[in-house]
């Protein structure tokens, strides 16, 4: 009977939430080892699902990073690194396309429909919703890194977004995208969903991963923090508090924030249905980020 009350309540908590989002656009960032453990993956969209149901508009944009570099590993090549970024040829590019469609989008978008949504491939083979110019870093003595076929994304195709979106559709993005010339460029995963919040004007950026949200102290488990603001944010960047893999991550849920987004949220998603909890409860389990 406890339990049965138990369960009650955590509805009764949801209930508010479910009125407030109701209609409005959730982007999902999926990336990490959720990508590769199946299981995993599917609670993960088993909770998406549950959005869709319950008359949210989930969109989700997801990385592969491992995956590819596995791939190439096996296909006999070793990735190059320029300032943390892999460069891409047209080789690369080939097993990243491949790897991103096949092995990672694919089985999402057929998982989605088990579970009785109707979601959408959006990528480089079918529909390509994110549009890029060539990055170039710059390096010492103010000179421009080349780095091959790595894209960094100019325009998102919002009007098809919120189309598929408002038609029940759930929109499946990997991280490729298409050049002025019609060529193809792999982008972050991260800069996409951001992107992608920012112009759909969404109501949350939720970006999961295998970190449990924001430490005030990367070694200190204990230093996890509930909720910050943007300049908090961008004082921890200054300070080197955030930096590597967490990096991106951050700077996409500014994005996101800075273009009218209300939160961006960054959870742990091998926690059991970490993000039900995260958008349905007052406490929620990774780190939200708010305006200032």
């Amino acid at each position: 009977m406890k339990e049965a009350i138990a369960k009650a309540g955590a509805l009764i908590e949801a209930m508010g939430y479910i009125r407030q989002f109701r209609s409005q656009i959730v982007v999902v960032k999926l990336g990490g080892s959720i990508l590769d453990d199946s299981g995993l993956q599917r609670k993960l969209l088993t909770d998406v699902a549950f959005m869709a149901t319950v008359g949210i508009q989930p969109l989700i944009v997801h990385g592969g990073g491992k995956t590819i570099t596995k791939a190439m590993n096996e296909a006999g090549l070793e990735a190059v690194w320029v300032q943390g970024l892999r460069y891409t040829d047209e080789r690369t590019l080939t097993i990243a396309e491949h790897t991103l469609v096949n092995k990672i989008n694919i089985p999402i978008c057929e998982t989605l429909k088990e579970l009785g949504c109707y979601p959408t491939g959006l990528h480089s083979l079918s529909s390509c919703v994110l549009f890029a110019e060539p990055l170039r870093l710059s390096g010492e003595d103010g000179r421009k890194l080349d780095l091959g076929l790595v894209g960094h994304i100019t325009e998102v195709n919002g009007h098809l977004l919120k189309t598929l979106c408002e038609s029940g559709t759930i929109p499946v993005i990997a991280p490729l995208a298409q050049d002025k010339s019609g060529g193809k460029l792999n982008v972050n995963a991260d800069g996409a969903a951001g992107k992608v919040a920012a112009v759909l004007q969404a109501e949350k950026l939720v970006v999961v991963s295998d970190t449990h949200g924001i430490r005030t102290d990367i070694n200190d488990p204990e230093s996890w923090v509930s909720s910050m603001n943007q300049e908090q944010i961008k004082e921890m960047i200054d300070s080197g508090i955030i930096t590597d893999a967490m990096l991106p991550k951050v700077e996409a849920c500014l994005t996101a924030l800075e273009a009218g987004v209300k939160k961006a949220h960054i959870i742990d998603g091998r926690i059991e249905h970490s993000l039900l909890l995260e958008i349905y409860t007052d406490k929620g389990v990774g780190t939200q980020i708010i305006k200032n």
